[in-house]
């Protein structure tokens, strides 16, 4: 088993960025993103999961929802599978802190508070549009590519295409993004992340320090993490094979069903 948790688990997500005793590593991480007017000093962990007004209203769970001491709203997602509506569920989320900021009374004046929503993601989404952006920052702006609104902004994180080596990395950011998408390779602190923080983080995240209760909880998540993706695998293979097998069935030459399924010849001889 690797030294250190797995960050794309619940468990070793929440564990890294959603404790109290974690708020330092979790302030870090966000104002690597951050203008500097909109940079965290102190924040409070808030109730992750968001219901509507009345009963029938749909309701959004966060990994993590956070708050400003000068009020901004921070959403923090790691997401492990692909989705559809991926980018409404992203707008359905901001709904819900956006909606609770409306005072009582007869004096607001729809003065909100800065939102932004982190969304680390384990796959990527809209290969044909966006396949070689790791990083996308939205906003809302005019016809003429100026920003209208700079107080919503979502930020989409395609951690596979995060491929940096350690020689390769340059600002504090880089090395936020190499500590997550190596950490269970790693068996000890490279030199380029010997700094406080991320000593921090490598403590927090050695699995010799967990209770056994915890260790359970992180094995449980583990097994359901390995199991989303035994699944996302298993229902891509089959919808190769599905559609190979009809590329054969139409006469298509067995180089190119090969060369567009990535099944070798022997494979696609054996379809019936």
């Amino acid at each position: 088993m690797s030294r250190y948790i797995n960050p794309y688990t619940d468990f070793g997500f929440k564990r890294l960025f959603g404790e109290e005793a974690n708020k330092d590593l979790l302030i870090d991480f966000l104002n690597t993103f951050l203008p500097e007017k909109h940079r965290v000093k102190t924040l409070n962990f808030r109730n992750t999961e968001q219901l509507g007004p009345i009963a029938l209203d749909r309701k959004a769970v966060f990994d993590i929802f956070c708050e400003a001491e000068s009020g901004e709203k921070f959403i923090v997602e790691m997401q492990k599978a692909k989705q559809h509506f991926f980018k409404d569920r992203a707008l359905f989320c901001t709904a819900f802190p956006i909606r609770e900021q409306a005072e009582k009374g007869e004096e607001w004046r729809y003065e909100l508070q800065a939102i932004y929503l982190i969304a680390i993601l384990d796959f990527e989404y809209d290969e044909k549009e966006e396949r070689r952006k790791f990083r996308r920052d939205v906003r809302l702006k005019d016809q003429d590519g100026d920003v209208f609104y700079d107080k919503l902004e979502f930020i989409f994180l395609q951690m596979p295409l995060f491929t940096k080596s350690e020689s390769e990395l340059e600002t504090h950011q880089d090395k936020w993004f190499y500590f997550l998408k190596n950490l269970t390779s790693f068996d000890d602190i490279p030199a380029i992340l010997c700094e406080q923080v991320f000593e921090r983080a490598f403590t927090t995240a050695e699995v010799a320090r967990m209770s056994k209760q915890e260790y359970f909880l992180y094995e449980m998540d583990r097994k359901a993490y390995w199991d989303n993706n035994s699944a996302l695998y298993t229902a891509r293979l089959e919808g190769i094979i599905e559609i190979a097998r009809k590329m054969k069935t139409d006469g298509v030459d067995p180089k190119i069903i090969a060369k567009y399924t990535g099944l070798s010849p022997e494979e696609i001889e054996r379809l019936e």
